[in-house]
């Protein structure tokens, strides 16, 4: 199948991009490098340098590729900027949403693919979150992502294309950027690993649900292959189990001494320090799974113990 994956080069996306390559699948690629590296996409993968903002330019790769899929990874991901430049976030968010689903439209797409967000979308919750609790996003992130799941059910509705829209927990792994407002693991890992002392914002008693970037493109795979019961379909992807700030950082701690020790390159890793809360935190944010192992048949397989050491250990080697 002939399939186009945005944001392809980044980190979420290039974890799909090998599977899909893996499943047999003719993939193309548009990324605007701005996080997205090339090297992290495999051997004979089209890559297109370009933005989803700029409609001439995804035009052109949709008569390219003319994709039977399209996965749209490609987004503005911080909270915190979203905050400060909403103007920026909408036009990265919504307009390139557009520009993909009219483009899809235009070349024949049958199905569409869109990285959503379940906490943003959620809020703090009290108990795994189904993907019935009614929508509260209070950042511009939030709205343009919830704005985004409107605009699928309407080009669904309208315009019979199928679409499914994942909404993802806090993921992590390998490629990480750890640079900027990237996630909590990937700052860690890079910090303990050099012997710095990180900094947990607050008490550190935020819960959230840590889902490992390859149980997410594999969620991805299964949503393009499955035959869904209705043309617009959101699923939750994430674990259902909870792990506040701070264990987190004693987990990755542990592992980052026992990485470096064995790769013969001991640390002293000290012991992190509590700065001041960060505004907007949301204090609980885990996902019910339950719809996801129904229709599409996924589970996360690889536990947070596990995810850990592989993060950790392939961000060692990056550091060699």
């Amino acid at each position: 199948m002939r399939i186009l994956v945005t944001g392809g080069a980044g980190f979420i996306g290039s974890h799909l991009v090998d599977l899909l390559v893996e499943a047999g699948h003719r993939v193309g690629v548009i990324d605007d490098l701005s996080s997205g590296r090339r090297e992290n996409l495999p051997a004979g993968v089209a890559l297109h340098v370009a933005d989803v903002r700029d409609r001439q330019a995804v035009t052109r790769v949709f008569d390219e590729i003319r994709p039977e899929a399209v996965f749209h990874e490609a987004a503005q991901l911080s909270v915190a900027r979203s905050v400060r430049e909403p103007a920026f976030d909408a036009e990265v968010n919504l307009m390139g949403i557009l520009n993909v689903l009219e483009n899809s439209l235009r070349v024949g797409t049958k199905k569409v693919v869109f990285a959503s967000s379940g906490g943003v979308l959620y809020g703090d919750v009290a108990a795994a979150a189904p993907e019935t609790t009614p929508s509260n996003p209070i950042s511009p992130y939030g709205i343009s992502k919830w704005a985004s799941e409107q605009y699928l059910q309407f080009f669904s509705r309208e315009h019979g294309l199928k679409a499914v829209a994942l909404r993802y927990s806090n993921v992590y792994g390998p490629r990480q950027n750890p640079h900027g407002e990237a996630g909590v693991v990937a700052i860690f890992a890079e910090n303990m690993l050099s012997g710095g002392q990180v900094t947990i914002n607050g008490d550190g008693r935020y819960i959230r649900d840590y889902v490992y970037a390859v149980d997410v493109a594999r969620a991805n795979l299964l949503a393009l292959d499955r035959d869904l019961p209705e043309p617009f379909m959101a699923f939750n992807v994430g674990t259902s189990t909870t792990t506040d700030v701070n264990q987190l950082a004693e987990k990755m701690r542990a592992v980052s001494l026992d990485v470096a020790k064995r790769r013969g390159k001991p640390i002293d890793v000290p012991i992190p320090r509590h700065g001041p809360h960060r505004a907007g935190d949301l204090r609980s944010s885990v996902v019910s799974i339950e719809k996801s192992r129904q229709y599409l048949g996924w589970s996360p397989k690889v536990t947070l113990e596990d995810g850990l050491r592989q993060t950790i250990e392939w961000f060692a080697a990056q550091a060699k």
